[in-house]
């Protein structure tokens, strides 16, 4: 089996090395056959080739079982005609990976600064919306028809909206059962309720998932102030690069945030975060993202080849990540901890050679237990507050009746105020307590 690393700009040698090391471990202990063969993109590539995405380089990924890549300083490339071309864009279009599949969820000893524990999916299409470098077959997606106007083209179709849906929607029957449609379809009133309809027809060949939607302004809001309530979210391009950027931060922080852009034939695992050029060859970067985005991969693989063995390796690399992050000797320097990016790769792969998979990590694929918090009857808002958020919930059975909340809390003012403090100081840690985090490491995101 054969996967192509990329090593990128930036931290991502350094985090690729990284990642490959773990990937080695897993193949050594599991039996998994893999064979690594490094390509070239970035500012190395732009050298050596003239482009910083050759051809012959998108052919090799197409030619591989899987893609590992690093990140990459896309923003700082010369223009398009000069050879600057966004290696991230080029394989989500040249390879059809039109799902970016984002988890996002809170860890034990790692401080959060949303108000309830967060474990939840965010699944964004990938090759549309207003994203210019990828959503039309010849030229930008934006021009300039007079020097003093700029206009960009938002692109939906209903193939691209109902085959992310279905991501989705078998994301979430394998999960809680429960989806959030994102958009803003109160102001975009043709594209996003044009997205809405095509994922809701989809929903109704999976009837035992609840859907509800949320406008993409109450959906910021709410991923502070009670994730909990998310399961599985679905959404077009822009709304979900956001959304996805803001629960990572807010569940540990970009150097936690997995990733994967998958298609029917092609998956990439790729980190949340971006190439950090400041901290570049200091051994400081977390590779935690790109390792367990590459447990994605292998995850991905495993249902694709019917390979029971790369979901062991899988599970067993997310629960040794799991191990280290859950002690503080054993974390990275950006959450509080000693250790550098080659000492952290090396701790994983030792800890995957003598362990098997951690035997609280949730098997691959299984739907993982709802997060510790206030029970929701007790915190669901009236109906009418429901309604200034933008929210609207129903099951996608046909002709199913909504479920009523109860607007009364038990309990006397002070007891209330007393249980609601405690839930709160429970989640969010006083600013003592969260890690520090130099200007340096705050690295820039990947969209």
């Amino acid at each position: 089996m054969r996967i192509v690393v990329i090593p990128g700009d930036g931290i991502g040698p350094e985090i690729v090395a990284a990642t490959q090391r773990v990937l080695a471990a897993a193949d050594r202990r599991f039996g998994l056959g893999l064979a690594f063969e490094r390509q070239e993109a970035g500012f190395a590539a732009l050298e050596r080739a003239g482009s910083t995405f050759p051809r012959a380089v998108l052919e090799r990924c197409r030619a591989a079982d899987g893609v590992v890549l690093g990140p990459v300083s896309h923003a700082r490339y010369p223009p398009r005609a000069e050879g600057g071309l966004n290696p991230s864009g080029e394989l989500r279009i040249g390879l059809d990976l039109y799902a970016n599949v984002r988890p996002s969820r809170t860890r034990a000893g790692i401080p959060h600064w949303s108000r309830t524990p967060m474990d939840l999916v965010i699944v964004r299409e990938n090759t549309e919306g207003f994203y210019a470098d990828r959503n039309m077959h010849a030229g930008p997606g934006e021009f300039m028809p007079t020097p003093d106007v700029a206009l960009a083209v938002r692109k939906v179709t209903a193939r691209g909206s109902r085959r992310v849906a279905r991501v989705a929607l078998a994301l979430a029957a394998k999960r809680r059962r429960r989806l959030t449609i994102v958009h803003k379809r109160n102001v975009l009133r043709l594209s996003d309720a044009f997205f809405v309809a095509e994922v809701e027809a989809v929903a109704r060949e999976f009837p035992g998932v609840a859907i509800d939607d949320q406008l993409v302004d109450s959906m910021a809001a709410l991923l502070v102030r009670d994730p909990a309530r998310f399961d599985v979210v679905v959404t077009t391009n822009m709304f979900g690069d956001i959304l996805s950027d803001e629960a990572a931060e807010l569940a540990g922080g970009l150097g936690l945030g997995a990733s994967i852009n998958a298609g029917d034939d092609h998956c990439m695992a790729q980190a949340q975060h971006g190439s950090a050029p400041d901290i570049a060859g200091r051994d400081v970067a977390n590779p935690a993202s790109l390792v367990l985005s590459a447990a994605m991969l292998l995850d991905w693989l495993a249902t694709r080849h019917g390979r029971p063995e790369l979901d062991r390796a899988a599970r067993a690399i997310e629960g040794a990540t799991e191990a280290l992050l859950a002690d503080a000797a054993t974390r990275t320097r950006d959450l509080g901890g000693t250790l550098g990016t080659a000492a952290f790769a090396q701790a994983l792969a030792e800890r995957i050679s003598r362990d098997s998979a951690s035997p609280t990590w949730r098997p691959a694929g299984s739907p993982r237990p709802a997060p510790r918090a206030a029970p929701s009857k007790a915190r669901r808002a009236p109906a009418s507050a429901r309604r200034r958020c933008g929210t609207r919930s129903r099951r996608s059975t046909p002709g199913a009746r909504p479920s009523r909340s109860r607007s009364r809390c038990r309990g006397s003012p002070r007891r209330r105020r007393s249980s609601l403090r405690a839930r709160r100081g429970d989640a969010m840690p006083p600013a003592s307590a969260a890690p520090s985090r130099p200007a340096s490491a705050r690295w820039r995101r990947c969209s």
